[in-house]
């Protein structure tokens, strides 16, 4: 008997939960929590932590989870890294739903870096005007930089004062379209984009929009999980994920 616990949070997440729901899969939707009113999803769902990689191995255990799905965000490294230590633990097969990076193209201007502290050490010394397109995990590092005026674009409000001194916050849900974010920017004087390369086309308009507009974009490199290196197959879509499941060890 398959039992599949879904690792979500991104439109694939979504996607292959759709999926699964009309398959009639036994499958669970796991949430992080970070966001305050995530996405209704069509498969019971829980929402927070498992405490770690003895808890989710235990979670694991006792809900005899049968398969495992990270479709966590790329960023999500300290997830994934749990995700397979806990399934080698409680011996449930694991593959990951990961989409393929964002690639610089003609007319882009990238300065590629590899942290988050590279990313602020890219930003001018010069007052500039940033869109600060990498959620709300990692801003007290900009506030190295407090000369800059950030944008920020939140899912939820935030729920404390912000580290920066100088913000604007835009609440919105994504996906976006470049003409929304060519005028999103054009409206608050944007001079620099930072992004973290996610990938995927939800979140693609913000990259569309700065090179239409000439303007640079830092863009800071998924982080490295070297506990995926052979434990798992990484798979790119919901058709591959769907014949892993029925053919885990293929």
């Amino acid at each position: 008997m398959t039992r599949i616990l879904l690792l979500g949070g991104t439109t694939e997440a979504s996607a292959l939960a759709k999926t699964l729901a009309e398959a009639g899969a036994d499958a669970v939707f796991s949430y992080a929590g970070r966001t305050a009113k995530p996405v209704s999803q069509p498969l019971p769902t829980r929402v927070g932590g498992f405490g770690g990689v003895d808890g989710l191995a235990a979670y694991l255990k006792a809900e005899a989870i049968t398969h495992a799905v990270d479709a966590t965000h790329p960023f999500a490294a300290q997830m994934s890294t749990n995700a397979v230590q806990a399934c080698k633990t409680a011996g449930v097969n694991l593959c990951a739903f990961e989409r393929p990076a964002w690639q610089a193209g003609k007319g882009d201007t990238w300065v590629h870096v590899g942290t988050i502290d590279e990313a602020v050490n890219a930003l001018p010394e010069a007052a500039a005007r940033v869109f600060l397109a990498i959620g709300k995990q990692n801003l007290t590092q900009f506030a190295a930089k407090p000369q800059h005026h950030y944008l920020l674009r939140l899912v939820d409000e935030p729920e404390a004062p912000l580290p920066l001194p100088h913000t604007t916050v835009e609440i919105a849900r994504g996906p976006f379209d470049a003409a929304g974010d060519t005028a999103l920017m054009q409206r608050h004087g944007i001079t620099h984009v930072v992004a973290k390369n996610a990938g995927g086309a939800g979140a693609a308009a913000k990259l569309t929009a700065a090179r239409g507009l000439g303007l640079p974009v830092i863009m800071i490199g998924r982080p490295e999980v070297p506990a995926k290196a052979g434990q798992r197959p990484i798979l790119g879509s919901v058709a591959e994920v769907m014949a892993w499941l029925s053919h885990p060890a293929g």
